[in-house]
């Protein structure tokens, strides 16, 4: 590892260069998909949606793609360490968001990154490491609370949606049930087999992990912190809000329940291991919009629209963040009070 004021290089963590580099590439395959769209016959209905698109719409839809970012970074600071100042918070924040999108990681690289940055400035790692599950959850679980509510909604007839009541109650069976089984996690997960070998310690160190971070989200929930609350709710439903008001540019918004539905089963295509989820999570959202009812050529407009800013953002002000990433780590953060903790959990977490 080589570390230096003007240079950061951790292994599998690129450097600012790195990252623009990878700016780049992903505006090249923008660029390809953008002439595409203008010269392919097939996506004539594609180009008269932009050619007719309200800008005023796509600048709202830009703003709140922003505020989506800024909930991120409240969020993330609120869970890891609130006794970073909110400019260093921004700085880490963004770093975090651009990472995710331009490694094809999953939204795993840019975790990893923050959480070592925060290591290096004196947080522990066995802290760090039940914070990130718990953060996960705080983040996706609003996703998997939407698709069930909604999809029960839906199905049950309480929302009206008029599709087949299969199509909604399977995503908010597999949603509710994937609540459920992560709350039991702590209770059912097998306690691995003791010993002093180097795999006896990693399979310990990820049960713990695991069974107390989930108990941290739940704590963190419970304990009415408005940040962290706020932040998670925030995170997502402005995102959902830049979507939606790039279909207003483009077109009109599809029915609310519906629309709600096909956006958080559509994200899923970003878990596949692509810089932004690009094809993965385009490819989700259109074709989950599609099969909940929204024209093809309209779906598809507003999902460029709307990835080209839900990308361009943080890849670009990550790659700005990261050139301060040496003074953060030229820095000690003093260690939380017991009661500004979230948790008590069974295997203590050094705060």
């Amino acid at each position: 590892m080589i570390l230096s004021r003007r240079n950061i290089r951790v292994t599998g963590v690129p450097d600012a260069t790195s990252l623009r580099h990878r700016l780049a590439a992903i505006v090249l395959v923008f660029g390809a998909i953008m002439i595409s769209v203008a010269v392919l016959p097939a996506l004539e209905e594609v180009r008269r949606r932009f050619a007719d698109a309200a800008p005023g719409w796509l600048v709202l839809s830009l703003l709140l793609q922003a505020a989506s970012c800024l909930a991120f970074i409240a969020v993330f600071r609120g869970v890891f360490c609130r006794r970073l100042d909110w400019r260093s918070s921004y700085h880490l924040g963004m770093t975090v968001q651009g990472t995710n999108v331009l490694l094809p990681t999953g939204g795993a690289g840019g975790l990893a990154l923050g959480a070592w940055v925060l290591n290096h400035m004196g947080v522990p790692g066995e802290r760090l490491a039940v914070r990130s599950v718990a953060f996960f959850l705080l983040t996706s679980g609003v996703n998997f609370l939407t698709a069930a509510l909604v999809g029960g909604g839906l199905a049950l007839g309480l929302l009206a949606g008029g599709v087949s009541p299969a199509l909604t109650a399977v995503p908010a069976l597999l949603a509710g049930t994937a609540i459920l089984l992560v709350g039991s996690l702590p209770r059912i997960l097998p306690r691995p087999p003791g010993g002093d070998g180097r795999a006896s310690r990693a399979l310990t160190a990820v049960h713990n992990a695991v069974s107390n971070g989930v108990r941290e989200a739940g704590t963190l929930l419970t304990s009415g912190n408005p940040v962290v609350v706020a932040g998670a709710l925030g995170y997502m439903c402005l995102d959902v809000a830049a979507l939606g008001a790039a279909f207003a540019a483009l077109g009109a918004l599809p029915p609310i329940a519906l629309f709600l539905l096909a956006y958080v089963v559509g994200q899923l295509g970003g878990l596949v291991p692509l810089p932004g989820g690009v094809g993965g999570t385009d490819g989700g959202l259109i074709a989950a919009l599609a099969l909940y009812g929204t024209p093809l050529g309209e779906a598809a407009a507003a999902v460029l629209a709307y990835r080209a800013f839900q990308l361009g953002l943080p890849a670009l002000l990550g790659t700005l963040s990261i050139t301060r990433l040496p003074g953060l780590l030229s820095r000690r953060l003093e260690p939380e009070l017991p009661a500004e903790g979230a948790a008590h959990v069974r295997t203590p977490v050094a705060a």
